[in-house]
This record gives structure tokens, C-alpha cells and sequence, in this order.
């Protein structure tokens, strides 16, 4: 491990443009239930049941999304960022991290400290809240107080609308504009750094392949083989956190050299 360690921190802090591209492996080092594995929220619920569609078409389904969302924000609002957010943070302030493209909705990139200009969220993010009819914005803790004070499908106060997090569903388009920034930004990457992401997720898993197929390095952190660790430079196996804090590590030691 140690020698990949260095390896991937050569790379890092020697090609420049460095973007990261993070999945539920980081999240979930912050207690943020993952939605894929045999225990995430998918083994406990049909995810056909939150398609944008239905969504849409009927008030069921919007009181069932808001019931389990209601569960899963409240363990977003209790997670804190972990040591592969902070890290990232350290690659910002030695001026080496280009961006953040993130598959995460949870907002910790931001509230680590990495600068919100900087963070491309593929899938939306679950702190804010939008009216389909209006388009006025409500904080996601003001939707949450009224789900907790007894609202099953809370409404626009200004117009009666259907509210919706700015989070993508299955059906529904990712945003177009972070969707173009993101492709754009991994064929400008010098380096192409995947943490917590096991790349089984389209459009978003692309990202690094045009990286690659542009000329940059790739180096990938994550428990679980990738369908890109044959192409990859560096593949590191293990938990983002420790493995992603001591690489940035050598790569600041490298910068005080």
C-alpha cells in the first residue's frame, strides 16, 4: 500500500488539474445509509415507488417519498464531514483540486469547506427544496420541521405547488448544466481521482473514462473494485477516509519539501 500511497501522491501533486469524483463510499463514513447495498435503503424499499413519474402522478407516492425522506434527512443533518472531505479541502488550499464532481447530495463537500464553486453535484442536493409550479426555494430544515410537525406532502405556502428537493429521482433528467460542467472539467483533469465509488451509476460514471480517454492519470480509492481499476494508474482498495487522508499527507509533504 505504501508504495501506491506514493505513487498516487506523485501523480497528485505532480500533474495538476486534479478532480475528485465521490460517491456514497464517502458518505457513508459519515453515517449517511447508503441506498445500493443488501443493507441500504433499496433492500427496505421498492425504489420504483420514488421514480419521478410517479412522483408526479400521485399524492401516494409523494406522501410515501416524503415519509422516507423524512428518515433519511435527519441522518443528513446529524452527519458531520469525514477525513476524505477534509482532505480534499487540504488539495483546495495547496491549490491542486481543479473540482468536486460528487454523485452525494448530502452537502458535506460545502460544509467541510471546500469552496461551493468548486463542487459539481450530479444528483442534486437535499439541503434545498423547489416548487414545481412557482419555483420558489425553501430550506430543506423548513420542509423538515413541517413533515415532523405532521404534514405528509407539504405544499407551496405561496402558490399550493407540489415541493420537491433539488434531487434527481429515477426518471428524472440529472441537471444538465452540472452534467456539462462535469464532462468538461474531467477531459480538462490532470489527474482524475475516484473515492467511494464503485462507477455502476449512468451518466455520472462516465466522468472518469472521459478523463482517461483525454490523457489523464487516474488513480481510484475505493472497498470495492471499479469497472476502471484495468485502466487505472493507482487502485487502492479500502475506506476512502484513511486511505484518502494519508495520501493528501504526502502530498502536502511533498509540497514543503
Amino acid at each position: 500500500m505504501d508504495a501506491r500511497l506514493d505513487r498516487a501522491a506523485e501523480l497528485v501533486a505532480t500533474t495538476g488539474r486534479v478532480v475528485a469524483f465521490t460517491g456514497a463510499g464517502v458518505s457513508t463514513e459519515s453515517g449517511i445509509p447508503d441506498f445500493r447495498s443488501p443493507s441500504g435503503l433499496w433492500a427496505r424499499y421498492d425504489p420504483d415507488d420514488f421514480s419521478f413519474p410517479n412522483f408526479m402522478r400521485s399524492e401516494d407516492a409523494r406522501r410515501r417519498y416524503w415519509a422516507v425522506g423524512r428518515e433519511l434527512y435527519g441522518a443528513i443533518r446529524a452527519a458531520q464531514p469525514n477525513p476524505a472531505h477534509r482532505a480534499l479541502v487540504t488539495l483546495e488550499r495547496l491549490g491542486l483540486l481543479d473540482c468536486v464532481i460528487t454523485q452525494n447530495v448530502d452537502d458535506l463537500h460545502q460544509r467541510a469547506g471546500t469552496d461551493p464553486a468548486k463542487v459539481i453535484e450530479l444528483h442534486g442536493n437535499a439541503t434545498r427544496v423547489r416548487c414545481l409550479g412557482c419555483a420558489r426555494r425553501y430550506p430543506r430544515d423548513e420542509i423538515q420541521e413541517r413533515l415532523l410537525a405532521g404534514e405528509a406532502v407539504p405544499a407551496c405556502h405561496a402558490c399550493g405547488g407540489i415541493l420537491k428537493p433539488l434531487t434527481v429521482l429515477f426518471g428524472e433528467p440529472m441537471p444538465g448544466a452540472a452534467v456539462e460542467r462535469a464532462e468538461e472539467r474531467s477531459r480538462a483533469a490532470g489527474c482524475f481521482l475516484v473515492v467511494g465509488s464503485s462507477l455502476a451509476v449512468y451518466p455520472a460514471a462516465y466522468m472518469p473514462s472521459y478523463a482517461k480517454e483525454a490523457g489523464a492519470r487516474l488513480v481510484v480509492v475505493n472497498l470495492t473494485p471499479t469497472r476502471l481499476d484495468h485502466v487505472a494508474d493507482v487502485v487502492m482498495a479500502g475506506p476512502a477516509g484513511a486511505i484518502l487522508a494519508r495520501l493528501v499527507e504526502r502530498v502536502e509533504a511533498r509540497a514543503v519539501r
